[in-house]
């Protein structure tokens, strides 16, 4: 499977979501999938209101992931699947391995796939041409089984499973009278044929014999060493060959480096990573989970070829809404009902704009032109946005194409349309065990016009009541969201959906000269000595096309 094939794409709305930017990313995210094949994940930029709980809970659909930005991480780029060792794998063989890998660096990793060190061609190259003394190879603790396969020899007598740990590495090129005075117990004596050397070795208790040119061990021999607890391994080089390669049987775990290891975990952004990386002379860096097991290696060589995450745009288009690290994803495409925003790509994208009430109208159009059938949850979902989006088609955003989408969903999803919508505004509204915060930021957008800032939140009710009681908690929260966000100035909508008008709280530098101009009426001062600003404004309801639009062409005038 291709990289490209493997790549999931996040089909995402915008900060503060509500129920369009929630179900239209679902929708559409199950949409792609069903059409190409690939895999296309929705995702959230923020909480999830009660609004929108209600409407997934009533469908048995479970909330996106929370996606708190989409900085390039590890796991975008390609991570290299050297396969880790075992610590007691000989030197020839980690050489070999790096050979047909065309690889520099192997990892050792534990049954678990913990890692436990490293090895690079570096290490095994300093163990080659450093000069050790002969009782190297016990020091280094060397399995009889790595003897065996570097000098590609056999097991007479003993286990392979057993351990070289006492003792010196000599050959035996004298006499057996001369060999007496230089071999010692627990020694590893490389030799030839000759019975003599063979019985003088074992009877000066060596450990293991290697009986080189593939030289057969009598019986007798056999059954000496049986007695006395000596290993023979036989092996078709000649003594010099053998005294050569034994060393590279040693195990990995003597040169590896096992201390002070700089890892990188999959979710680690590549901007916090490629300093380190740069500052250090290692060609590679081994890559765990967020459960600290190994998955691969990656080079500095890699982050040349990173690939920033695969991004659709749903109901925003705006850079300030969009989900941290937007500027360093591929945005593939956008699918909004906003005027055109700052959202900057850097290739041509597939970008669907409409002047509709919701996002979800266009995700429905979308699948009738796809031939996809609509199943019930689909169905609830976009029908639950649009009348969301457009107050039950109170909203002056809404159109007729709307209104004949949310009705043709409600036939599907199996609900009255009126009382469903009822009971989803009641959910949303149900703000009493909710923080002034929680709710603040429950609906709320930052915008931009010309050099002038402002954030704008907006809670919808039914219950006239409950928005005179929110009145009185966010005035003095107006004015901290304020110092907190930096803008010129912040406002917040409290919509009451029954009579379809709002009361505009104001707060900030010229933001009551700004609305009087917007709206052409008389800002109330509800406390004089608070300064705490209020606007009535009969018939508007939308964020979108009402009050947004009036405070931008505010502020050019």
């Amino acid at each position: 499977m291709s990289e490209e094939r493997r790549r999931k794409t996040i089909v995402i709305g915008h900060k503060n979501p509500d129920t369009d930017s929630i179900c239209s990313a679902i929708c559409y995210a199950n949409l792609k999938s069903a059409v190409t094949g690939k895999d296309y994940i929705p995702g959230r930029a923020g909480h999830v209101n009660e609004e929108t709980q209600f409407v997934l809970h009533h469908f048995g659909v479970e909330a996106p992931k929370l996606v708190e930005n989409v900085k390039t991480q590890v796991r975008d780029i390609e991570i290299r699947e050297t396969k880790g060792v075992d610590r007691n794998i000989s030197l020839k063989k980690a050489w070999n391995l790096m050979q047909d890998a065309n690889v520099v660096t192997i990892p050792a990793v534990s049954s678990g796939d913990v890692l436990e060190g490293l090895i690079t061609v570096g290490d095994i190259t300093k163990s080659y041409m450093n000069v050790y003394d002969s009782s190297i190879l016990s020091k280094a603790r060397t399995q009889y089984s790595n003897i065996v396969e570097t000098l590609e020899g056999a097991m007479a007598i003993g286990s392979e499973e057993a351990y070289f740990e006492e003792g010196k590495v000599l050959i035996a090129a004298a006499n057996p009278d001369m060999m007496e005075y230089y071999i010692a117990p627990h020694d590893l004596v490389i030799l030839g044929n000759r019975y003599e050397s063979q019985l003088c070795a074992i009877e000066m208790e060596a450990d293991c014999i290697v009986v080189c040119e593939g030289a057969a061990v009598s019986m007798t021999i056999r059954k000496l060493a049986q007695e006395r607890g000596c290993t023979i391994i036989t092996t078709p080089y000649d003594t010099y060959t053998a005294a050569r390669l034994i060393n590279q049987s040693m195990p990995i775990s003597y040169f590896m480096k096992t201390e002070n290891l700089i890892t990188f975990e999959d979710t680690d952004f590549i901007d916090e990573i490629k300093d380190v990386m740069a500052s250090k002379r290692h060609r590679d860096f081994p890559i765990l989970d967020k459960d600290g097991k190994y998955k691969g290696m990656i080079s500095r060589r890699n982050l040349l070829g990173a690939h920033g995450k695969q991004i659709i745009l749903v109901d925003h288009n705006e850079k300030n809404q969009a989900v941290d690290g937007i500027e360093n994803a591929e945005i593939m495409e956008i699918i909004d009902h906003h005027k055109l925003g700052t959202v900057e790509t850097i290739a041509p994208v597939f970008f669907r704009n409409q002047p509709l009430g919701c996002t979800a109208t266009i995700v429905y159009q979308m699948y009738n032109e796809s031939n996809v059938k609509i199943d019930k949850k689909t169905a609830g979902l976009l029908c639950s946005a649009i009348i969301s989006d457009t107050l039950l088609f109170r909203s002056p955003t809404c159109t007729e194409i709307d209104r004949v989408a949310a009705l043709a969903l409600a036939g599907v999803a199996g609900i009255d349309i009126d009382q469903y919508a009822a009971d989803m505004f009641a959910a949303g509204s149900n703000l009493k065990a909710k923080s002034d915060e929680e709710i603040f930021y429950q609906d709320f957008k930052r915008f931009s016009a010309g050099k002038v800032s402002f954030g704008v939140g907006q809670i919808s009710s039914l219950n006239a009541g409950e928005l005179v009681s929110l009145k009185e908690r966010l005035l003095p929260y107006l004015k901290k969201a304020h110092k907190e966000h930096g803008v010129d100035m912040m406002f917040f909508m409290l919509t009451n959906i029954l009579t379809e008008s709002t009361e505009l709280l104001c707060e900030g530098a010229g933001a009551e000269s700004l609305v009087q101009n917007a709206f052409h009426v008389d800002v109330e001062e509800t406390n004089a000595e608070m300064k705490d600003c209020i606007v009535k404004l009969p018939g508007v309801v939308s964020r979108k096309k009402q009050l947004i639009p009036a405070i931008m062409i505010a502020c050019e005038v």
